[in-house]
């Protein structure tokens, strides 16, 4: 996957002016898993966007809120609907969290495969 794909991915399944009902952050909200693939997706292109930015000391400020959404809200959402009673795919909660140290290591310009703890 190249980066400007990536970026375009990770966009379009956080950032509110695309969602619809089957984006990542869409079915978190309606206390829904993800489409089967659509997680696996998401971390391919962290590790695209990690590749592209390496040497990058700067990042564009709508890739940066979709990266802030993906890490944060995803991970607000899946707690909240936990918390009502949404008994979510085992492995949700794990996915959620390579998906945070991804988008970490995308910021803090951590060398090593992003997706690996």
């Amino acid at each position: 996957m190249d980066f400007k794909t990536a970026c375009q991915l990770i966009a379009e399944q956080t950032l509110p002016k695309y969602e619809t009902h089957d984006t990542f952050l869409a079915r978190l909200r309606q206390g829904q898993p993800p489409v089967p693939g659509q997680v696996t997706s998401l971390l391919l292109a962290l590790q695209a966007v990690y590749d592209a930015l390496q040497s990058a000391s700067t990042l564009d400020r709508e890739l940066a809120q979709a990266l802030f959404l993906i890490a944060y809200e995803s991970r607000n959402l899946f707690e909240s609907a936990r918390a009502a009673g949404v008994a979510w795919p085992p492995l949700l909660d794990e996915d959620l969290t390579r998906i945070a140290i991804a988008t970490y290591k995308i910021f803090a310009h951590e060398p090593g495969e992003p997706t690996n703890s």
